[in-house]
Protein backbone atom coordinates (compact mmCIF):
# COMPACT_ATOMS: atom_id res chain seq x y z
CA UNK A 1 0.00 0.00 0.00
CA UNK A 2 1.21 3.36 -0.90
CA UNK A 3 2.29 6.02 1.90
CA UNK A 4 -0.54 8.72 1.55
CA UNK A 5 1.07 11.35 3.96
CA UNK A 6 -1.62 13.76 2.76
CA UNK A 7 -4.51 11.08 3.56
CA UNK A 8 -2.73 11.11 7.49
CA UNK A 9 -2.72 14.45 7.59
CA UNK A 10 -6.42 15.00 7.26
CA UNK A 11 -7.41 12.70 9.72
CA UNK A 12 -5.56 14.88 12.27
CA UNK A 13 -7.86 18.19 12.77
CA UNK A 14 -5.44 19.95 14.59
CA UNK A 15 -3.46 20.04 11.39
CA UNK A 16 -5.75 22.66 9.66
CA UNK A 17 -5.87 25.37 12.33
CA UNK A 18 -3.40 28.10 12.27
CA UNK A 19 -1.31 29.70 14.99
CA UNK A 20 -0.64 33.55 14.06
CA UNK A 21 -2.93 33.95 10.37
CA UNK A 22 0.12 31.07 9.38
CA UNK A 23 -0.11 27.44 8.71
CA UNK A 24 0.24 25.51 11.85
CA UNK A 25 3.61 23.52 11.10
CA UNK A 26 3.94 21.14 14.13
CA UNK A 27 7.77 19.75 14.88
CA UNK A 28 7.10 18.85 18.53
CA UNK A 29 6.43 15.17 18.06
CA UNK A 30 8.62 14.25 20.77
CA UNK A 31 6.89 16.01 23.34
CA UNK A 32 3.62 14.90 22.67
CA UNK A 33 2.28 13.63 19.67
CA UNK A 34 -1.34 15.19 18.07
CA UNK A 35 -4.44 12.98 17.89
CA UNK A 36 -6.39 11.10 15.03
CA UNK A 37 -10.26 11.44 15.03
CA UNK A 38 -10.62 8.17 15.70
CA UNK A 39 -8.96 8.27 19.29
CA UNK A 40 -10.77 11.79 19.48
CA UNK A 41 -13.90 9.87 18.69
CA UNK A 42 -13.28 7.32 21.20
CA UNK A 43 -13.35 9.31 24.10
CA UNK A 44 -16.42 11.67 22.75
CA UNK A 45 -18.12 7.95 22.69
CA UNK A 46 -17.00 6.70 25.70
CA UNK A 47 -17.70 9.78 27.85
CA UNK A 48 -21.06 10.38 26.16
CA UNK A 49 -22.79 6.56 25.87
CA UNK A 50 -20.71 4.20 27.78
CA UNK A 51 -19.16 5.99 30.99
CA UNK A 52 -19.45 3.88 34.10
CA UNK A 53 -15.88 2.91 36.75
CA UNK A 54 -15.48 -0.57 35.86
CA UNK A 55 -14.27 -3.93 37.43
CA UNK A 56 -16.99 -3.40 40.06
CA UNK A 57 -20.11 -3.29 38.37
CA UNK A 58 -22.93 -5.66 36.94
CA UNK A 59 -24.51 -3.07 35.27
CA UNK A 60 -24.09 -2.47 31.58
CA UNK A 61 -22.40 -0.07 31.37
CA UNK A 62 -20.11 -0.95 33.63
CA UNK A 63 -19.64 -4.44 32.37
CA UNK A 64 -19.26 -2.29 28.51
CA UNK A 65 -16.19 -0.38 29.80
CA UNK A 66 -14.33 -3.44 31.46
CA UNK A 67 -14.33 -5.22 29.04
CA UNK A 68 -12.98 -2.84 26.66
CA UNK A 69 -10.24 -1.70 28.67
CA UNK A 70 -9.42 -5.74 29.31
CA UNK A 71 -9.43 -5.18 25.65
CA UNK A 72 -7.32 -3.05 25.01
CA UNK A 73 -4.84 -4.52 27.07
CA UNK A 74 -4.67 -7.03 24.78
CA UNK A 75 -4.41 -5.07 21.98
CA UNK A 76 -1.07 -3.48 23.67
CA UNK A 77 -0.04 -6.64 23.99
CA UNK A 78 -0.52 -8.14 20.63
CA UNK A 79 1.38 -4.30 19.86
CA UNK A 80 4.73 -5.00 21.59
CA UNK A 81 3.90 -9.05 21.86
CA UNK A 82 4.16 -9.49 25.23
CA UNK A 83 3.03 -13.05 26.16
CA UNK A 84 0.30 -12.42 28.47
CA UNK A 85 -2.80 -9.25 28.75
CA UNK A 86 -1.36 -9.22 32.47
CA UNK A 87 1.97 -8.40 32.08
CA UNK A 88 0.62 -5.21 30.77
CA UNK A 89 -0.03 -2.63 33.42
CA UNK A 90 -1.82 0.58 32.07
CA UNK A 91 0.01 3.41 34.29
CA UNK A 92 -0.08 7.38 33.82
CA UNK A 93 2.87 7.42 31.52
CA UNK A 94 6.39 6.25 31.19
CA UNK A 95 7.26 8.76 34.62
CA UNK A 96 5.44 6.62 36.44
CA UNK A 97 6.09 3.57 35.01
CA UNK A 98 9.85 3.98 35.65
CA UNK A 99 9.05 5.34 39.34
CA UNK A 100 6.44 2.06 40.27
CA UNK A 101 10.01 -0.25 38.91
CA UNK A 102 12.50 1.97 40.62
CA UNK A 103 10.48 1.98 43.94
CA UNK A 104 9.73 -1.73 43.93
CA UNK A 105 12.40 -3.24 42.68
CA UNK A 106 14.68 -1.01 45.54
CA UNK A 107 12.09 -1.92 48.17
CA UNK A 108 13.28 -5.82 47.63
CA UNK A 109 17.11 -5.74 45.35
CA UNK A 110 18.76 -3.28 46.78
CA UNK A 111 20.98 -2.62 49.25
CA UNK A 112 24.30 -0.42 50.29
CA UNK A 113 26.97 -1.55 48.01
CA UNK A 114 24.67 -2.83 44.96
CA UNK A 115 24.53 -0.07 41.79
CA UNK A 116 22.37 1.01 39.16
CA UNK A 117 23.33 1.60 35.67
CA UNK A 118 22.31 3.88 33.68
CA UNK A 119 23.37 6.05 30.64
CA UNK A 120 24.32 9.76 29.84
CA UNK A 121 21.50 10.32 27.56
CA UNK A 122 18.36 9.35 30.01
CA UNK A 123 15.28 11.71 30.14
CA UNK A 124 15.17 12.99 34.04
CA UNK A 125 12.39 10.40 34.53
CA UNK A 126 14.58 7.55 33.73
CA UNK A 127 17.43 9.19 36.37
CA UNK A 128 15.64 10.60 39.20
CA UNK A 129 13.54 7.73 40.38
CA UNK A 130 16.65 5.75 39.99
CA UNK A 131 18.36 8.36 42.18
CA UNK A 132 16.15 8.40 45.01
CA UNK A 133 15.88 4.42 44.98
CA UNK A 134 19.44 4.23 45.53
CA UNK A 135 19.59 7.03 48.08
CA UNK A 136 17.26 5.51 50.23
CA UNK A 137 18.93 2.30 50.25
CA UNK A 138 22.37 3.09 49.98
CA UNK A 139 22.69 1.89 46.34
CA UNK A 140 24.84 3.89 43.83
CA UNK A 141 23.93 4.90 40.24
CA UNK A 142 26.41 5.13 37.86
CA UNK A 143 26.63 6.32 34.24
CA UNK A 144 27.85 4.80 31.14
CA UNK A 145 28.73 7.60 28.88
CA UNK A 146 28.84 8.67 24.98
CA UNK A 147 31.34 9.66 22.21
CA UNK A 148 31.05 12.99 20.53
CA UNK A 149 28.18 11.58 17.95
CA UNK A 150 25.89 10.85 20.81
CA UNK A 151 26.23 6.88 21.31
CA UNK A 152 26.69 4.63 23.65
CA UNK A 153 30.14 2.90 23.67
CA UNK A 154 29.37 -0.86 24.28
CA UNK A 155 32.21 -1.68 25.63
CA UNK A 156 32.08 0.72 27.89
CA UNK A 157 28.66 -0.63 28.93
CA UNK A 158 29.69 -3.94 29.46
CA UNK A 159 32.57 -3.00 31.71
CA UNK A 160 30.33 -1.39 34.00
CA UNK A 161 28.38 -4.63 34.47
CA UNK A 162 29.18 -6.54 37.42
CA UNK A 163 27.63 -8.63 39.94
CA UNK A 164 26.99 -5.11 41.95
CA UNK A 165 24.96 -3.76 38.96
CA UNK A 166 21.34 -5.44 40.01
CA UNK A 167 19.78 -3.72 36.92
CA UNK A 168 20.27 -1.63 33.76
CA UNK A 169 17.68 1.37 33.23
CA UNK A 170 18.45 3.10 29.53
CA UNK A 171 16.34 4.48 26.72
CA UNK A 172 15.44 2.47 23.65
CA UNK A 173 15.97 6.59 21.25
CA UNK A 174 17.22 9.26 23.22
CA UNK A 175 14.80 12.09 22.95
CA UNK A 176 17.51 14.76 22.66
CA UNK A 177 19.97 12.77 20.34
CA UNK A 178 17.52 10.61 18.28
CA UNK A 179 20.05 7.96 19.03
CA UNK A 180 18.88 4.55 18.15
CA UNK A 181 20.74 2.62 20.87
CA UNK A 182 21.21 -1.04 20.08
CA UNK A 183 18.87 -2.42 23.29
CA UNK A 184 18.84 -5.86 21.89
CA UNK A 185 23.04 -6.10 22.68
CA UNK A 186 22.72 -4.01 25.17
CA UNK A 187 19.72 -6.32 26.86
CA UNK A 188 22.03 -9.62 25.75
CA UNK A 189 25.14 -8.16 27.79
CA UNK A 190 23.35 -7.60 30.94
CA UNK A 191 21.31 -10.81 31.23
CA UNK A 192 24.87 -12.42 30.53
CA UNK A 193 25.40 -11.69 33.84
CA UNK A 194 21.93 -11.84 35.30
CA UNK A 195 21.44 -8.07 35.52
CA UNK A 196 17.51 -7.28 34.71
CA UNK A 197 16.65 -4.45 32.75
CA UNK A 198 14.30 -1.62 32.66
CA UNK A 199 14.17 -0.06 28.69
CA UNK A 200 12.57 3.65 28.45
CA UNK A 201 10.96 3.29 25.21
CA UNK A 202 8.81 6.68 25.18
CA UNK A 203 10.54 8.03 21.92
CA UNK A 204 10.35 4.54 19.87
CA UNK A 205 7.51 3.06 20.67
CA UNK A 206 5.54 5.63 17.97
CA UNK A 207 8.71 5.16 15.69
CA UNK A 208 9.40 1.32 15.15
CA UNK A 209 8.17 -2.02 15.58
CA UNK A 210 8.78 -3.17 19.42
CA UNK A 211 8.50 -6.73 20.43
CA UNK A 212 9.39 -7.07 23.94
CA UNK A 213 10.21 -11.02 23.49
CA UNK A 214 12.82 -10.42 21.20
CA UNK A 215 14.09 -8.05 22.70
CA UNK A 216 14.29 -10.01 25.74
CA UNK A 217 13.10 -7.21 28.11
CA UNK A 218 12.18 -7.35 31.74
CA UNK A 219 10.81 -4.20 32.04
CA UNK A 220 9.85 -2.03 29.01
CA UNK A 221 7.63 1.42 29.46
CA UNK A 222 6.26 3.84 27.33
CA UNK A 223 3.55 6.72 26.96
CA UNK A 224 0.24 6.93 25.36
CA UNK A 225 0.80 10.73 24.16
CA UNK A 226 3.81 9.95 22.85
CA UNK A 227 1.99 7.44 20.36
CA UNK A 228 -1.16 9.66 19.10
CA UNK A 229 -2.97 8.17 22.20
CA UNK A 230 -4.55 10.97 25.13
CA UNK A 231 -2.64 12.12 27.94
CA UNK A 232 -2.86 10.46 31.51
CA UNK A 233 -2.24 6.86 30.03
CA UNK A 234 0.62 4.71 29.46
CA UNK A 235 2.23 1.31 30.19
CA UNK A 236 4.42 -0.81 31.96
CA UNK A 237 5.08 -4.48 30.36
CA UNK A 238 6.82 -6.77 33.05
CA UNK A 239 7.48 -10.17 32.73
CA UNK A 240 5.50 -12.32 34.56
CA UNK A 241 8.16 -13.50 36.89
CA UNK A 242 9.03 -10.06 37.64
CA UNK A 243 6.18 -8.83 38.23
CA UNK A 244 4.69 -11.37 40.90
CA UNK A 245 7.81 -10.73 42.43
CA UNK A 246 7.48 -7.09 43.13
CA UNK A 247 5.31 -5.93 45.91
CA UNK A 248 2.29 -3.15 45.29
CA UNK A 249 3.31 0.43 45.55
CA UNK A 250 -0.31 1.78 46.04
CA UNK A 251 -2.94 0.94 47.88
CA UNK A 252 -6.81 0.83 47.82
CA UNK A 253 -9.29 -0.42 45.61
CA UNK A 254 -8.69 -2.90 43.25
CA UNK A 255 -5.18 -3.97 44.14
CA UNK A 256 -6.79 -5.85 46.77
CA UNK A 257 -7.82 -9.26 47.42
CA UNK A 258 -9.47 -9.16 51.14
CA UNK A 259 -9.11 -6.39 53.37
CA UNK A 260 -9.16 -6.32 57.25
CA UNK A 261 -8.10 -4.63 59.79
CA UNK A 262 -5.48 -6.69 61.22
CA UNK A 263 -4.28 -7.82 57.81
CA UNK A 264 -4.49 -7.42 53.66
CA UNK A 265 -4.02 -9.90 50.70
CA UNK A 266 -3.30 -8.19 46.94
CA UNK A 267 -5.30 -8.93 44.08
CA UNK A 268 -3.48 -11.38 40.79
CA UNK A 269 -2.06 -9.61 37.84
CA UNK A 270 -2.36 -6.93 36.60
CA UNK A 271 -4.69 -5.54 39.30
CA UNK A 272 -1.60 -5.53 41.95
CA UNK A 273 -0.11 -2.72 40.39
CA UNK A 274 -3.47 -0.67 39.25
CA UNK A 275 -5.15 0.48 42.64
CA UNK A 276 -8.28 2.93 42.60
CA UNK A 277 -10.14 3.79 39.48
CA UNK A 278 -7.92 3.75 36.62
CA UNK A 279 -7.96 5.78 33.54
CA UNK A 280 -9.88 3.21 31.91
CA UNK A 281 -11.14 5.37 29.00
CA UNK A 282 -7.61 6.65 28.21
CA UNK A 283 -6.83 3.24 28.09
CA UNK A 284 -9.40 2.39 25.46
CA UNK A 285 -8.24 5.41 23.19
CA UNK A 286 -4.66 4.05 23.70
CA UNK A 287 -5.84 0.84 22.30
CA UNK A 288 -7.37 2.44 19.32
CA UNK A 289 -4.64 5.20 18.72
CA UNK A 290 -2.17 1.34 18.32
CA UNK A 291 -5.04 0.14 16.01
CA UNK A 292 -4.84 2.87 13.98
CA UNK A 293 -0.76 2.69 13.47
CA UNK A 294 -1.24 -0.88 12.97
CA UNK A 295 -3.72 -0.15 10.04
CA UNK A 296 -1.17 2.19 8.61
CA UNK A 297 1.68 0.19 9.10
CA UNK A 298 4.61 1.00 11.64
CA UNK A 299 7.29 0.18 8.80
CA UNK A 300 5.54 2.46 6.33
CA UNK A 301 5.47 5.02 9.52
CA UNK A 302 9.22 4.07 10.12
CA UNK A 303 10.26 4.78 6.38
CA UNK A 304 8.82 8.36 5.93
CA UNK A 305 10.03 9.14 9.09
CA UNK A 306 13.56 8.22 8.01
CA UNK A 307 12.99 10.48 4.55
CA UNK A 308 11.90 13.17 6.81
CA UNK A 309 15.04 13.13 8.69
CA UNK A 310 17.65 12.18 6.12
CA UNK A 311 16.05 15.33 3.95
CA UNK A 312 15.92 17.32 7.11
CA UNK A 313 19.40 16.82 8.39
CA UNK A 314 20.47 17.72 4.75
CA UNK A 315 18.99 21.00 4.61
CA UNK A 316 19.70 22.23 8.13
CA UNK A 317 23.17 21.27 7.19
CA UNK A 318 23.75 23.94 4.69
CA UNK A 319 22.99 26.72 7.49
CA UNK A 320 26.04 28.39 8.38
CA UNK A 321 27.38 28.32 11.98
CA UNK A 322 25.03 25.36 13.24
CA UNK A 323 25.97 22.42 14.84
CA UNK A 324 23.61 19.24 14.99
CA UNK A 325 23.69 17.97 18.60
CA UNK A 326 23.43 13.93 17.97
CA UNK A 327 25.08 12.65 14.86
CA UNK A 328 24.63 8.49 15.68
CA UNK A 329 24.54 6.68 12.35
CA UNK A 330 21.31 5.05 13.57
CA UNK A 331 18.58 8.33 14.51
CA UNK A 332 15.32 8.62 15.08
CA UNK A 333 12.93 11.63 13.86
CA UNK A 334 14.84 14.13 16.50
CA UNK A 335 17.18 16.93 15.17
CA UNK A 336 18.78 19.08 18.06
CA UNK A 337 20.56 22.00 17.05
CA UNK A 338 22.58 24.81 18.30
CA UNK A 339 23.42 28.15 16.57
CA UNK A 340 26.59 30.03 17.22
CA UNK A 341 26.25 33.21 19.61
CA UNK A 342 22.13 32.52 19.56
CA UNK A 343 20.54 31.60 22.30
CA UNK A 344 18.22 28.75 21.32
CA UNK A 345 14.94 30.05 23.26
CA UNK A 346 15.04 33.10 21.00
CA UNK A 347 15.40 31.06 17.94
CA UNK A 348 12.14 28.97 19.16
CA UNK A 349 9.80 32.26 19.68
CA UNK A 350 11.06 33.72 16.43
CA UNK A 351 9.61 30.85 15.03
CA UNK A 352 6.60 30.24 16.59
CA UNK A 353 5.46 33.69 15.51
CA UNK A 354 5.97 31.98 11.76
CA UNK A 355 3.49 29.22 12.93
CA UNK A 356 6.21 26.75 13.26
CA UNK A 357 6.31 24.61 17.00
CA UNK A 358 9.44 23.45 18.31
CA UNK A 359 10.79 22.85 21.62
CA UNK A 360 14.08 24.64 23.22
CA UNK A 361 15.68 23.96 26.03
CA UNK A 362 17.32 21.27 27.61
CA UNK A 363 14.45 18.54 27.10
CA UNK A 364 14.95 16.80 30.81
CA UNK A 365 18.55 15.66 29.44
CA UNK A 366 20.29 18.29 31.93
CA UNK A 367 23.09 15.96 32.89
CA UNK A 368 23.59 15.69 28.88
CA UNK A 369 23.59 18.98 27.51
CA UNK A 370 26.08 19.54 30.40
CA UNK A 371 28.46 17.04 28.86
CA UNK A 372 28.19 18.61 25.69
CA UNK A 373 28.67 21.58 27.71
CA UNK A 374 25.29 23.54 26.13
CA UNK A 375 22.75 25.28 28.00
CA UNK A 376 20.09 24.10 25.69
CA UNK A 377 19.15 23.34 22.00
CA UNK A 378 16.27 23.69 19.55
CA UNK A 379 14.73 20.44 18.40
CA UNK A 380 12.59 19.91 15.81
CA UNK A 381 10.84 16.39 15.82
CA UNK A 382 8.98 14.89 13.28
CA UNK A 383 5.96 12.38 13.06
CA UNK A 384 3.59 9.95 10.55
CA UNK A 385 2.11 13.49 8.95
CA UNK A 386 4.78 15.66 8.91
CA UNK A 387 5.99 16.50 5.09
CA UNK A 388 9.19 17.71 3.54
CA UNK A 389 7.11 20.66 1.90
CA UNK A 390 7.12 21.56 6.02
CA UNK A 391 10.98 21.01 6.13
CA UNK A 392 10.82 23.35 3.30
CA UNK A 393 8.80 25.73 4.77
CA UNK A 394 11.13 25.69 8.59
CA UNK A 395 14.57 25.83 6.82
CA UNK A 396 12.99 29.25 5.08
CA UNK A 397 11.71 30.58 7.86
CA UNK A 398 14.89 29.20 10.48
CA UNK A 399 17.02 31.19 7.71
CA UNK A 400 14.92 34.32 7.92
CA UNK A 401 14.72 34.28 11.63
CA UNK A 402 18.93 33.53 12.24
CA UNK A 403 19.92 36.57 9.81
CA UNK A 404 17.72 39.18 11.93
CA UNK A 405 18.89 37.26 15.05
CA UNK A 406 22.68 37.83 13.85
Amino acid sequence: MTYNVAEIRNQFPILTQKVYKKPLIYLDNAATTQKPDVVIQSLETYYSKYNANIHRGVHFLSSHCTDATESARKTVQKFINAAHPHEIIFTRGTTEAINLVAKTFGQIELKKGDKVLVTRMEHHSNIVPWQMACEQYGAELCVVEIDKQGTIDLNSYEKALNENVKIAAFTHISNTLGTINDVKKMVEMAHSQDIPVLIDGAQAIQHTHVDVQDLDADFYVFSGHKVYAPTGIGVLYGKEKWLEKLPPWEGGGEMIDRVSFEKTTYNTLPFKFEAGTPNYIGAIALGVALDYIQNIGIDSIKAHEEELLRYATERISEINDLEIIGTAEHKSSVLSFIVKNIHPYDIGVLLDKTGIAVRTGNHCTQPLHDWYNISGTVRASFAMYNTKSEIDYFIEKLDFVLNMLQ
